[in-house]
């Protein structure tokens, strides 16, 4: 069943010229669309600055948009009243960024995962010790840490008590907001298994955003790239890594590192396909783009991408093109659509 729908959503930001000049309009989400089943992963994922945290917290409401609408369980969050809107915050949470940032230095492990369960009066006070080292245990942290401080922990075990933070009201929906980026790699791993394995076990529908593709592939059942503001490539995630259809999602995979492993008769293969599949690895060419990022302040006319594509032709820069498909493939490119 679809958990989450988002239609047609955009955010403009008023900003100020330089030296005094005239106000001009950033378009950091411009008119996209998608949505959540029940107990999946969509990732939304590509460069710094295309809207993909912006859209995060129109999606939890945390700001108001400049249209376009976001449907839980089929009823917009921007229509909801302050009682339907509480019902709301205890059914979809999220997960920042930055673990020590998004914790309160003054307060303790225990107040931070108790304070949800208090809002929502969810447990008793005298049971409550008892639930929030529950939920500890859950995401793999002892009682012992109850009465600590932020500051006493390292970034993964300060992820892991965000976690706890979001999971102590039974969500239906987390909204994963780059968890991974502010972590050492090793760190990564075992937060991304923790990540996968809860899915499994709570069956909690997750919009994870990141610009990791390894994590993505590992994590997601279905994935949209984003590119100044619009989704342009949307797609199960088996089929984006087989064969991404954008050009732009043809860049984001060629650039994203492998582990090769090479063979005594000089074989390449991939490791991220498993040792014991034998699974021979082919040799991608690097794909190269030229030209930096537009300003999401100045969008080009036609395509958006179409300053940096290698692969543009006439009607590139003058039409843009629909987010088009069948089933979950869609493409935003003229050399895909029609299908």
């Amino acid at each position: 069943m679809e958990l989450l729908s988002v239609r047609d959503l955009a955010k403009h930001f008023v900003v100020r010229g330089h030296m005094g000049g005239r106000r001009q309009v950033l378009r950091a989400v411009d008119g996209i669309s998608f949505s959540i089943q029940e107990d999946t992963v969509m990732a939304l994922v590509g460069e710094s600055g295309c809207g993909k945290s912006t859209v995060a917290r129109l999606v939890l409401r945390l700001i108001n948009p400049t249209s376009g609408s976001v449907l839980f369980r089929g009823r917009d969050v921007f229509g909801f009243d302050a009682r339907e809107l509480k019902t709301f915050r205890k059914a979809a949470q999220i997960i920042f960024q930055d673990p020590f940032a998004s914790l309160n230095p003054r307060r303790t492990v225990y107040d931070t995962v108790s304070e949800p369960l208090v809002i929502h009066k969810l447990v008793p006070r005298v049971e409550m010790k008892e639930r929030v080292a529950g939920i500890l245990a859950t995401v793999g942290l002892g009682p012992e840490i109850l009465h600590r401080y932020p500051h006493e922990f390292s970034g993964g075990q300060r992820q892991r008590i965000c976690i706890a933070r979001a999971l102590a009201v039974s969500p239906d929906l987390i909204v994963a907001d780059e968890p991974l980026s502010a972590l050492d790699v090793s760190i990564q791993a075992q937060i991304l298994n923790l990540l996968r394995e809860l899915k499994r076990k709570l069956r909690i529908s997750f919009l994870f955003i990141s610009h990791d593709l390894r994590v993505v592939q590992y994590l997601s059942d279905t994935v949209s790239v984003m590119y100044l503001g619009k989704i342009v490539e949307h797609a199960t995630t088996a089929e984006l890594f087989r064969q991404p259809l954008h050009p732009y999602a043809e860049v984001l995979l060629a650039s994203a590192p492998k582990i090769v492993l090479t063979g005594e008769s000089g074989e390449r293969r991939d490791a991220a396909a498993g040792r014991k599949s034998g699974q021979l690895m082919p040799r991608v060419p690097r794909a190269v783009v030229s030209g930096d990022v537009p300003s999401p302040i100045s969008i080009p006319s036609g395509c958006p991408f179409h300053p940096r594509c290698p692969k543009r032709f006439d009607p590139c820069d003058r039409i843009v093109p629909e987010l088009k498909g069948k089933d979950e493939r869609l493409v935003s490119c003229h050399l895909w659509n029609p299908f």
